[in-house]
């Protein structure tokens, strides 16, 4: 009997192994799951291919607006902006709304008119708009991605893929406001009519820990859905494109995330690192130190795997301004590049004037 229970517990174990460390099956066309804090790609499917993506377009959206526009300026609605094809917010000529409300409406609502009108706002018309949205696609490493309009009707030149879509969310997620809008069930906004705004991604209620990001849907691009949660200090963001299936496999990808990654603290944000000899400068010697900490989702298996390696001068000549980058500190991962940020300069150190520097010689 004893030895049945042996066998039992044994295959109960495996299961739940093979179970935790398997990658999910699921019906996406393309797929990714990123960690927000580091960037490591956790999880792929089809990851460069080339799709629309419908609504997630409005995470680009949101972003340019938040970097480049001011939320509490008043909008008047333009009759041209008025009844935009699909998902709105109901905006009516003459109506003055604020940046805030329409960036509510954008992201909970879904709204297509909240999109023309904060293009024109923000930008002056839509196509320069979408320039920057297209230049911050480029600047953040988006290269396979192309806007041609703000709120993601169906167009054959507008596109991106579940890897570039990881990218831009990643880099809106490091945006407070943008973080703030997302999460949020609901909101009221400061107007007369339509005021409130529902927010149409399920994973806020049905996920634990869920806290964005965006749905998408039309017919050519099927449904994506990018999906935000976070635990333990980790956040994670999964993103199918075309996918039927969509929450529930958003939630899958977000669970193989949760179960088999563990975030691991490599080094902190301002961390000393080394000294470094200096030429003919005010101090003798400069020290160096992280310019941003490191946390990796790590699999346990992996942690003894992991190397970090220094690139700095071995001697340097001033004037160093205070943050200055001087060299690079790179986490390996079985030889593979998974992590690297600067290393800066603490202090300023000055340069030795000619009567200091002939009275040193001498």
């Amino acid at each position: 009997m004893k030895f049945k229970t042996v066998i039992i517990s044994l295959i109960i174990l495996f299961l739940i192994n093979s179970i935790s460390y398997s990658s999910p099956e699921i019906d996406a066309e393309s797929s990714v799951l990123i960690d927000v804090k580091s960037g490591r790609i956790l999880y792929t499917l089809n990851p460069h291919k080339k799709l629309p993506m419908a609504s997630t377009t409005k995470i680009m959206t949101a972003l340019v607006a938040l970097e480049n526009g001011k939320l509490d300026e008043k909008i008047k609605v333009k009759k041209e902006f008025v009844g935009v094809e699909g998902s709105s917010i109901y905006i009516y000529e003459g109506e003055e709304i604020s940046l805030k409300d329409l960036l509510y409406g954008l992201m909970l609502r879904s709204g297509n008119d909240a999109a023309m009108l904060i293009a024109d706002n923000v930008a002056g018309d839509t196509d320069k708009f979408i320039e920057l949205m297209n230049n911050k696609a480029k600047e953040i490493g988006a290269l396979n991605t192309n806007f041609t309009n703000p709120h993601g009707l169906e167009d054959e030149n507008h596109y991106t893929t579940a890897y570039d879509l990881g990218l831009i969310t990643r880099e809106a997620l490091k945006n407070d406001d943008f973080k703030e809008i997302v999460s949020s069930k609901s909101w009221t906004a400061d107007r007369d009519k339509n005021n409130y705004f529902y927010n149409k991604n399920k994973t806020l209620w049905q996920y634990e820990g869920g806290d964005g990001v965006k749905t998408g849907y039309t017919k050519r691009a099927g449904r994506c859905l990018v999906s935000s949660a976070t635990r333990s200090g980790m956040q994670l963001v999964s993103i199918v494109l075309n996918d039927g299936n969509w929450f529930n496999d958003c939630y899958k990808l977000l669970d193989y995330g949760f179960d088999n990654y563990k975030p691991y603290f490599l080094y902190d944000e301002g961390q000393f690192i080394k000294n470094i000899k200096v030429e003919d400068g005010s101090k003798e010697y400069l020290p160096v130190v992280t310019n941003t900490s490191c946390i990796l989702p790590l699999k346990e298996k992996e942690k003894e795997n992991i190397k970090i390696t220094i690139d700095l001068p071995e001697k340097i000549t001033p004037p160093i301004k205070e943050g200055k980058v001087l060299g690079k500190i790179s986490v390996y991962l079985n030889g593979k590049l998974i992590y690297a940020s600067d290393l800066i300069s603490k202090e300023e150190v000055k340069e030795l004037n000619f009567f200091t520097k002939l009275k040193k010689s001498l």
